[in-house]
């Protein structure tokens, strides 16, 4: 037994275990793209956003993000629905970081609201991203003290009866004045984080419909909240309640120097 130790110690070679190490490195150096590539193409073909952008590094996010982005506006042709496709974008991208942080219980779905748009338009889009399905695309009222035909003016102050702008979780449901509604959680620090306090909810409203519309020419306003058609409020909170990503737009260049989400 000593003699074929000392066989085998003989026959050692000191450079080769040496070698072997950089050897490894160069194989794993050449196989570093293919794994890539192929961790790319899982992350990037699956419709579900939060898929696409959990893993890649922080330099390609924004491609993949646009990538995206382009084709779920043409597979749900969203351009007939009069959504511009650079808030699709923004609401990508504040809905990707929410969903990276853990905040949202339903990463699947978003709600935009864009008011860019008058009243008299449907302005509010419920998507479906992991099956890139409109899910909605309805009528939504501002606050009173926001403008009259268009959303103008914004702010977070209660009692302020104005539309704040930026991203929100959805929480709770409850029945109150308003009848069935939707908690609003604001995200965005001095944008809408006192949501909550100003009890701006989604809720059904009487001045938010068609016939309103055809008589007064625009959509009535509510307190400071997105108010949505009676006949849709239920099933539309049903969806989107209890953690899932609602973005209310507008061109406002305060907030997008404020926006503590597509800042952060």
């Amino acid at each position: 037994m000593q003699k074929s130790f000392i066989v085998r110690l003989r026959n050692y070679n000191p450079m080769k275990i040496r070698i072997l190490p950089k050897y490894i490195g160069y194989c794993l150096l050449l196989a570093l793209p293919v794994i890539v590539a192929g961790r790319l193409e899982k992350k990037i073909l699956p419709p579900l956003l939060p898929t696409i952008t959990y893993y890649l590094p922080t330099d390609i996010k924004a491609e993949a993000r646009s990538l995206f982005v382009n084709r779920l506006y043409d597979s749900i042709r969203l351009a007939d629905y009069g959504l511009q496709k650079n808030v699709l974008d923004l609401a990508i991208k504040g809905f990707s970081k929410l969903a990276l942080k853990g905040k949202l219980n339903r990463d699947s779905i978003l709600t935009i609201v864009d008011f860019s748009k008058p009243s008299c338009d449907k302005r509010l889009y419920v998507i479906d991203l992991k099956n890139e399905t409109l899910l909605f695309n309805t009528l939504v009222a501002h606050g009173r003290n926001s403008g009259m035909e268009y959303a103008r003016s914004f702010s977070n102050i209660p009692s302020s009866k104005k539309s704040s702008l930026g991203f929100y979780i959805t929480q709770s449901t409850y029945r109150g004045d308003n009848g069935y509604s939707l908690r609003l959680q604001g995200v965005e620090r001095n944008i809408n984080d006192k949501a909550l306090r100003r009890c701006i909810v989604m809720h059904g409203a009487d001045y938010v419909n068609n016939e309103f519309l055809e008589t007064s020419g625009m959509l009535g306003r509510s307190f400071g909240c997105p108010a949505i058609p009676m006949e849709l409020h239920s099933e539309i909170i049903n969806t989107i309640k209890e953690g899932s990503c609602l973005f209310i737009y507008s061109p406002d260049k305060k907030y997008f120097k404020m926006s503590t989400v597509l800042n952060g």
